[in-house]
């Protein structure tokens, strides 16, 4: 408490914004100080009847002690010495500033927090509608990753514009903060826990949990069960580790190409490249097959040289996106102007991240980077 007690000071001196410290401005009080407060609010009790009239004795003395303002609290010993003495005051910043204390890594990581949880991981639920009913995406939790990449690619490509010692340092923490709630996810999806636990971020309506019926027995009784193993996690992890790149360099392609190269990168990895090897008409042959896109680069497949890539393309992998059936053919005449919406949107919405300065993103001030909706 002290250390921060007297790094707020420090602060307030240097005209450094404290938007991006949210821990509690505090002193520590005297022991004495504490008695006698504690002492002063504790109501006095005696037989029953005086118990019931000490109630109501107390709760006059709480409304009315509301309006009064908090006695200022003491400060401690170290905390006069250090602020009293200059020599002290600079040994201590240095101190801290060993322990990494404030360093622009540790700052960068806590605002990046509310950069990821309150801009880029909101979108599938805030435009749900468009997700699942314009684009057709499932709500399964592999579509939700890949709503959140799509903006998590946006976000960074604000992130490399700023000073060299901060951008690096925002982007890996932007990354960091992505993959441990894509993990904290997937184990909840693999083992849903019987009791409810908080998630690293929250929970998201965007998708459903298939797995979720199996932590309840029949009577409804929670079951008790283990842990995901840490293999299928890794693997799940790797998987989207390789989609998370490949849309950021064929996004970053289609930046510097022009919309077209864009829309095909949104088509291939938004949109699930459907249709890729044609489109089964009701009266075709393959009327009833079922083809979804496969990627051949990655965690997915093992070894390339070995896969039936035709069994591949017919094999459900349970993320629900995959070609449309034959009647429902007609969903394809949306997807240009889908296409065209989604590139729109990123051009807008990056045209306006690109407005805002690097003094507010430094400042932690994430609600001038939320993102507008896809259409207007």
């Amino acid at each position: 408490m002290v250390a921060r007690s007297i790094l707020l000071r420090h602060l307030r001196s240097q005209n450094i914004s404290l938007a991006s410290h949210p821990f509690p401005i505090r002193c520590i009080t005297t022991t004495a100080a504490n008695r006698a407060q504690k002492q002063k609010d504790t109501p006095k009790s005696g037989s029953v009847a005086n118990d019931a009239q000490a109630s109501t004795s107390t709760t006059s003395t709480t409304s009315s002690s509301s309006s009064n303002p908090e006695p200022e609290q003491q400060k401690s010993w170290l905390t006069r010495k250090v602020e009293s003495s200059p020599a002290v005051r600079s040994a201590f910043l240095a101190f801290t500033g060993l322990l990494g204390y404030n360093s622009k890594t540790q700052v960068a990581g806590r605002q990046a927090r509310a950069f990821y949880e309150d801009v880029c991981a909101v979108r599938p639920d805030e435009d749900r509608e468009f997700w699942q009913k314009d684009c057709f995406l499932p709500p399964t939790f592999q579509s939700w990753f890949t709503v959140t990449n799509l903006h998590i690619w946006m976000l960074t490509v604000r992130l490399r514009a700023l000073p060299p010692d901060h951008g690096k340092a925002y982007q890996q923490a932007l990354i960091d903060h992505f993959f441990i709630d894509i993990e904290d996810r997937i184990r909840t999806v693999l083992q849903p826990p019987s009791e409810p636990q908080k998630p690293y971020t929250f929970e998201s309506t965007f998708y459903t949990n298939p797995n979720k019926v199996k932590a309840f027995t029949a009577d409804g009784k929670p079951k008790i069960l283990g842990k995901a193993p840490d293999r299928l996690v890794n693997s799940q992890m790797k998987i989207f580790k390789e989609q998370w790149m490949g849309m950021g360099i064929s996004c970053d392609l289609g930046l510097v190409r022009g919309d077209q190269e864009l829309a095909g990168a949104i088509w291939r990895n938004l949109l699930g490249a459907r249709g890729a090897q044609g489109i089964a008409y009701p009266d075709s042959k393959e009327a009833k097959t079922f083809r979804r896109a496969v990627n051949l680069v990655g965690g997915e497949v093992v070894n390339v040289a070995k896969i039936d890539l035709e069994k591949e393309e017919t094999k459900d992998d349970g993320s629900g996106v995959h070609d449309f059936e034959p009647a429902e053919v007609d969903k394809y005449l949306t997807y240009p102007q889908v296409m065209l919406d989604l590139v729109g949107y990123i051009r807008r919405e990056l045209a306006r991240l690109e407005k805002v300065s690097d003094e507010d993103i430094l400042n932690g001030r994430w609600e001038k980077l939320r993102f507008g909706r896809v259409k207007n």
